[in-house]
């Protein structure tokens, strides 16, 4: 495999070990080995260990003295507690869209999400589901105009996603009341209805919370 610009090396590794962690490939609390990754990608062992610290920071791997880097486990407690915080970003998200729309065409990107959403719902395309209920997220970036918020958000990113994958076979019973939840979210949001924002995204993160669970469950 061979990486180029535009993104930097340590990023492209990054994301090449991301997808795998977020697949299952590689498995919770497995050791990741610099040695092995840098002669699979035929990368420098420096782009690596930089690799690595992204991830650590995108809470995908954990690295201790001694110890070397490994795939951070899932538990009740992990996933509950970035369930909630994520549910907090969403809500502020939300939130400075109400507020900050003038418009119609303002809200056109979040109306051709809802048709993506509901083509994926058709073709029961889960994976492709999930990433466009991200997708929605980042179309609120302009409105927030909030880099802090946005670096927050896109860090926890891959770990939520994690988390949804693991989850993606329950998730398919719930794609037509998750598009039902974004229909009112854009209710509210027209109306800046700051108060059914906080409702719905409240109630679709402790939904999500609950898949992720049984699935981890179940695992």
């Amino acid at each position: 495999m061979t990486f180029k610009a535009p993104d930097s090396l340590s990023e492209q590794i990054a994301h090449y070990l991301a997808e795998r962690i977020i697949r299952g490939e590689l498995k919770p609390a497995e050791r990741i080995q610099e040695q092995k990754v840098t002669q699979a990608l035929n990368v420098s062992r420096g782009s690596v260990r930089e690799a690595l610290l992204i991830l650590e920071r995108r809470h995908l791997v954990t690295i201790l003295p001694r110890r070397g880097a490994h795939v951070t486990e899932l538990d009740e407690h992990g996933v509950r507690s970035l369930c909630n915080l994520m549910g907090e970003l969403y809500i502020l998200l939300g939130n400075a869209v109400a507020q900050n729309w003038r418009v119609e065409r303002d809200l056109l990107a979040f109306l051709n999400i809802q048709q993506r959403l509901t083509v994926a719902l058709e073709r029961q395309d889960i994976k492709v589901f999930v990433e466009e209920s991200f997708s929605v997220m980042r179309a609120a970036y302009p409105f927030a105009n909030n880099p802090y918020l946005e670096e927050t958000v896109e860090n926890l990113h891959p770990a939520m996603s994690r988390a949804y994958y693991l989850a993606l076979d329950q998730r398919k019973a719930e794609m037509n009341d998750f598009l039902a939840l974004f229909a009112s979210l854009l209710e509210a949001v027209v109306a800046r209805d700051l108060v059914r924002i906080r409702t719905v995204l409240t109630e679709y993160c402790q939904r999500s919370c609950e898949l992720v669970l049984a699935a981890l469950a179940s695992a």
